[in-house]
């Protein structure tokens, strides 16, 4: 597991920086001069030549001599950073967070907190308060992405609640990174505003796609689930909107005990009223946020749903709609389902428990979220050669 974001970034030297600061990070000593200023410079080792004019310098060990402006000393477990890559730092907090990864095939951005539901697993808990640097961050560090970025992610709380504020850093996704795929995952309710949806499709952006989640054929079940009244009604009416004007939706279904029991009936229900949608991800539920509070009323062993599983994607498969299983170790799935798993946790947050040891096919399977470790199944068992 990654550190991503981390209270232990010590300042050598008076910063001359506001509250906070955004840089791209290179350790490219003839990094263009008339650049400089803009960039952090990455030293490694203390016998590294330090170049002059970058607005401010990361090491990893106490330089001797002359320390020059804006320099922090930073913690081994932050030696993953690289040239390309973006981050925070706060130096009244001594904090630093990494934001983009330039090698990273994992990249999401945290749009906002605000939430209009209140899911009861929900990884990401809502707060409700002012934070639209977040989507002002995310527009300063767009121009100073890589283009040969393959995709990013786009993530909250709930990303529409910035109303046109996305819209605008959508835009900015297509006019700087054009080959980019670009996720947005949102509760779709936004989106019963059909004007909303229009304003999304008018971007034209090449490769866009709204992961939107429902948790039930049943409005009251998924209304509950997700802890708002009404909410079925105005999700459903969002992906019909989106896909009326030439959005693609993905929906994503979250597999619990509230869940997973009419998971064949949910496979029926989009079958025959939200067929035209682009993919299905049936996915493992991550146990962090509001999850670890609601454990044993959400956990069940992925092993005891099996026969559910294998009929929606049956279902789903039978229809040509495309599905995806997320977040399962192989070991836990029908042989038939297999074909359908997906390596999908982020690198940052990708483990694999002791049991896993000396297994086969270990490089094929999706592993586990690092929070597992408070619960998952007594039936992992390692695949021999």
């Amino acid at each position: 597991m990654l550190k991503l974001s981390t209270n232990r970034v010590f300042p050598l030297t008076e910063s001359t920086e506001p509250e906070t600061c955004l840089h791209r990070i290179t350790d490219n000593p003839n990094y263009v001069s008339a650049l400089r200023s803009n960039e952090y410079f990455l030293v490694r080792s203390k016998s590294d030549a330090i170049p002059s004019d970058f607005a401010g310098y990361l090491f990893f060990e106490k330089p001797s001599g002359i320390v020059p402006k804006n320099s922090f000393l930073l913690e081994p477990d932050l030696a993953y950073l690289s040239s390309g890559d973006i981050v925070r730092i706060v130096p009244k907090r001594n904090s630093l967070r990494t934001l983009y990864r330039r090698h990273s095939p994992h990249n999401y951005l945290l749009m906002t907190e605000r939430c209009n539901n209140f899911c009861l697993m929900c990884s990401q808990p809502p707060k409700d308060r002012e934070d639209s640097f977040l989507a002002e961050d995310v527009l300063r560090m767009i121009p100073l992405m890589a283009p040969e970025t393959k995709a990013i992610g786009i993530t909250g709380g709930e990303p529409t609640l910035l109303g046109q504020k996305l819209i605008q850093i959508i835009q900015a996704f297509k006019s700087y990174l054009p080959s980019t795929a670009v996720h947005v995952l949102s509760n779709g309710r936004t989106f019963q505003d059909r004007t909303y949806a229009t304003a999304v499709v008018r971007i034209s952006h090449p490769d866009l796609m709204i992961g939107i989640p429902v948790y039930s054929d049943i409005s009251s079940i998924h209304d509950y689930v997700v802890q708002a009244d009404g909410a079925f009604d105005d999700t459903i009416r969002g992906i019909i909107n989106l896909k009326s004007v030439g959005v693609r939706v993905e929906i994503r279904v979250v597999l619990h005990k509230l869940t997973y029991k009419r998971l064949p009936e949910l496979a029926q229900f989009i079958r025959r009223n939200l067929t035209f949608c682009d993919h299905v991800a049936l996915m493992g539920l991550e146990i962090t946020g509001f999850t670890k509070f609601n454990l044993d009323k959400l956990w069940v062993d992925p092993k005891d749903y099996q026969n559910q599983l294998r009929e929606a994607v049956e279902i789903l498969d039978c229809a040509k709609i495309p599905v995806s299983i997320y977040n399962h170790q192989l070991c836990l799935l029908d042989p038939s389902l297999t074909a359908f798993s997906r390596k999908s946790i982020s690198d940052w947050k990708n483990e694999y428990m002791p049991e896993c040891e000396g297994c086969a096919r270990k490089s094929d399977c999706g592993g586990f979220f690092s929070s597992a470790k408070h619960r998952y199944s007594a039936h992992i068992r390692p695949f021999c050669n």
